[in-house]
């Protein structure tokens, strides 16, 4: 794979505030915890709305902290740890005898421990494909909302580095891991595609083609559909189909599944193949009617996934949504806002706290702040509580896990415990994605 610089930001940066001047700390918290129209999580039920006009300070204190993540992204070359890079870790990998259970320990206790053990075992930042493409859609978003051409040049730049570091062999464009991964049904060797990875940068390049009217994202997102129809076992269950997780390996997991079923629909609606439409179905379907009778959904339905998290769940629902949007059957539609306002009243505190678990509240995890507010923004059409919500996620996250050099935390285990570690799409790159959608709806 040949390298290319991730210098997006050329030698100027532009500054969010030339369009909304920047205020103090005390004033971001004042206009959005104090006596503001964003509502209250679980009193504003039809009682409170956000008015967009009316809140310009909201705004700016989004702009504020996409504007210090930017800059900490360029400081740091787009480079940063994962959330599952303990394999990594060169000084005591060997001492994992590569078994399953040996590997797992390693990787998890680099995971779950509350300090940054990385640089101590031999874990060096990277760039990530996955993050890369999260970032492309945000500074798409963010080019969409000011119309500087900097953030165009940065998304650009973003998507023709994922078209020159795909994954090789395979019948369409995929993309993976730049570490080996346990998982609990799998072991996965650095570089082997898998679906997740697949479908969300997909869906970049579909952003990309939207917003700048290049055939060669549609391409892209065509060829990506191509390695899911072709590369990934199929498995049937009743009248519903589950995509597998990765190549050659039976992993059924629901929002691997899901997130193959949108990004298809979506191509779908932009060149009417039909084959696509039918697997999304299929897929959704699958999904669907598995279903529990409190609306959630399992991580997947083996006896050792069951487990229902929050930011799993709103790649679910956005997935319903994308297929319903792609190919405009609405047979799904009474199942995602079931699990919609499930989600919307298990997963978060009345302060706009993101919960990580149905069942208990942390860690607080980046990622449930990162696609909480994403999932939000994406169902303001159908929900006029989200985007007050959002916001109050936003409030927090950037109150309580943004650091003052511009990055996110990754977890935050009590009002005193934090762990600091900058990983690159699990936090930066999902939280600029989120945050610029966010900016681009006030």
């Amino acid at each position: 794979m040949r390298a290319v610089s991730c210098d997006f930001s050329g030698n100027r940066r532009y500054d969010l505030r030339s369009e909304c001047t920047a205020v103090h700390t005390s004033e971001v918290v004042r206009s959005i915890k104090g006596e503001n129209n964003v509502a209250g999580m679980t009193e504003s039920v039809g009682e409170r709305r956000c008015d967009r006009g009316l809140n310009p300070a909201s705004k700016r204190a989004v702009g504020e902290s996409i504007e210090r993540l930017s800059h900490w992204l360029e400081d740091n070359d787009y480079r940063g740890y994962d959330t599952f890079d303990g394999l990594n870790a060169r000084f005591v990998r060997p001492l994992t005898f590569e078994t399953k259970f040996l590997r797992t320990v390693l990787q998890q206790g680099v995971r779950r421990f509350p300090l940054n053990l990385r640089p101590v075992l031999g874990v060096v930042k990277g760039h990530s494909t996955k993050g890369m493409g999260f970032l492309a859609r945000g500074f798409i978003r963010v080019h969409e909302a000011t119309g500087e051409g900097k953030w165009a040049e940065k998304a650009e730049h973003a998507l023709q580095w994922l078209i020159e570091n795909q994954s090789k062999g395979y019948s369409g464009a995929c993309w993976g891991n730049h570490f080996d991964y346990q998982s609990r049904s799998f072991y996965l060797r650095k570089g082997i595609p898998t679906i997740v990875w697949t479908s969300l940068i997909g869906h970049a390049f579909l952003d990309g083609y939207d917003h700048f009217k290049k055939n060669e994202y549609l391409d892209i997102a065509v060829s990506a559909c191509e390695h899911i129809m072709c590369d990934l076992d199929k498995y049937p269950h009743g009248e519903g189909i589950c995509i597998s997780y990765i190549p050659e390996q039976n992993s059924q997991v629901h929002n691997a599944n899901t997130l193959g079923g949108s990004l298809l629909a979506r191509v779908y609606s932009h060149t009417g193949n039909k084959s696509y439409q039918e697997l999304a179905q299929k897929a959704i379907h699958y999904t669907a009617q598995y279903q529990r009778s409190n609306f959630s959904w399992y991580y997947g339905e083996k006896e050792n996934l069951h487990w229902v998290d929050n930011f799993h769940t709103a790649y679910v629902l956005d997935c319903f949504k994308h297929y319903s949007a792609g190919t405009r059957d609405r047979r799904y539609d009474e199942v995602m806002m079931r699990g919609y306002e499930y989600w919307k009243k298990t997963f978060f505190l009345q302060d706009g706290t993101p919960r990580y678990y149905d069942r208990k509240t942390l860690p607080i995890d980046i990622q449930c702040s990162s696609q909480a507010i994403d999932t939000l923004v994406f169902f303001s059409d159908r929900d006029p509580e989200a985007l007050p919500l959002a916001l109050k996620v936003a409030h927090w996250t950037i109150e309580n896990m943004q650091d003052r050099s511009g990055y996110f935390y990754y977890r935050r285990y009590s009002p005193w415990l934090v762990n600091r570690t900058p990983t690159l799409h699990w936090g930066q790159a999902t939280m600029m994605c989120a945050l610029a959608g966010l900016y681009k709806s006030l």
